[in-house]
């Protein structure tokens, strides 16, 4: 105990400006505690405000500010023109699961030749697989797109160049000191990477790519509709809920409680919770863990099928 003591300490902020308090508060129309409370949190002015409480994809950076977003997307614009057949794999995971499934649906509309893939946690283990990557190759996709893994696979990227695929990697994690030869590899945090905010999920990376392919083909319209997959994610793997990540949970849980895809509805009744009341908590504690269930009792294939199913009796 004595040892936390010293080694965590409470560092108590100087308290903000009084006459900017007084001023947003009456900006804003809120009694000056809750101004107090947003000031504290950087929220000074009106502006400021307005983008907290209602957050728009506007607020979004550029995602071609992400490095190697020039290489993925034209890549797969091509892979969609000449008909390739491109294989989605993700980790087994909330944030891999839920991230395959975003990007299986957003390709397939964009009218994609597209196929997914969840290793099997026991057989295969975390990260790309040799399975999963012969698969792809035997049922004769020649682009392999990763989420929420595949930064430090670099013999199985390897690999996959040896069997004629092309490999785009959407991951979130630390990289090794070697980064994977992929045709592009998307992760905020690898080195000398310039993007603004570097707490993305995976699924949050692969939100990413589908915003850039959609702001190339200017078939923005949709893309709103998505971020249901993206709340899910980003809750479940604890990123903090600040800047962009904040966007998408709070504009994802609008998706979820007022038109929510047929599996997620189900995995919602299935939990006992009540749509149009779905908060973070309820994710994190009732919703994510069903989800993270699946791999750990057989086939994590089974939370991709529930979470793009258009059944509603299905789901």
């Amino acid at each position: 105990m004595n040892t936390i003591v010293r080694e965590h300490r409470w560092i108590i902020a100087e308290p903000p400006d009084p006459l900017v308090v007084a001023q947003l508060s009456k900006e804003i129309n809120v009694p000056e505690p809750i101004a107090k409370i947003l000031v504290f949190r950087g929220i000074t002015d009106y502006d400021k405000a307005k983008a907290y409480f209602r957050p728009t994809l506007s607020l979004l950076h550029d995602p071609f500010l992400l490095h190697g977003m020039d290489a993925a997307v034209p890549r797969i614009l091509g892979a969609i023109e000449k008909k390739e057949k491109i294989r989605v794999f993700g980790d087994y995971d909330v944030d891999g699961t839920n991230g395959a499934s975003m990007l299986y649906l957003f390709l397939k509309e964009f009218g994609a030749d597209v196929s997914y893939y969840v290793p099997d946690r026991i057989k295969e283990g975390y990260g790309i697989s040799r399975i999963g990557l012969d698969r792809a190759s035997h049922e004769g996709a020649t682009l392999f797109i990763s989420v929420d893994c595949g930064i430090t696979a670099v013999e199985q990227v390897e690999y996959a160049r040896s069997l004629g695929l092309d490999v785009i990697i959407c991951d979130h994690h630390e990289p090794g000191n070697t980064l994977p030869n992929a045709y592009a590899v998307l992760d905020p945090i690898k080195a000398g990477d310039r993007y603004p905010f570097k707490h993305l999920s995976g699924c949050g990376v692969g939100f990413k790519l589908i915003h850039a392919l959609a702001v190339k083909q200017k078939k923005e319209e949709n893309l709103a509709s998505y971020l249901d997959f993206v709340a899910l994610a980003t809750t479940a793997d604890i990123v903090p809920l600040t800047g962009e990540n904040r966007v998408l949970v709070k504009m994802g849980l609008e998706v979820i409680n007022t038109s929510p895809r047929p599996g997620v509805r189900a995995l919602v009744e299935k939990a006992g919770a009540r749509l149009g009341q779905i908060t973070t908590g309820q994710i994190v504690f009732a919703l994510a863990p069903r989800i993270n269930a699946v791999g750990r009792l057989g086939d994590a294939m089974r939370a991709v099928q529930l979470l793009t199913s258009a059944d509603p009796a299905e789901a």
